[in-house]
C-alpha cells in the first residue's frame, strides 16, 4: 500500500483547521515546509481530473 502523497496531506491538514484543531499551516521556506521542488515532484504523479 502506498502513502498518501503530499497533496493528500494539505487537503487533510486544512481539513483539520478547519474544524477547529488551532494547527497553522507552515510559511512557506520555513524549516518542514514543502519545498517548489516537493510540488514539482508530487505534480508528477497527480492524478488528472
Amino acid at each position: 500500500m502506498a502513502k498518501k502523497g503530499l497533496y493528500a496531506n494539505i487537503h487533510a491538514k486544512r481539513q483539520r483547521i478547519k474544524s477547529g484543531s488551532n494547527e497553522r499551516m507552515r510559511k512557506a521556506g520555513s524549516k518542514g515546509a514543502p519545498t517548489a521542488a516537493n510540488f514539482k515532484r508530487a505534480a508528477k504523479t497527480a492524478k488528472k481530473k
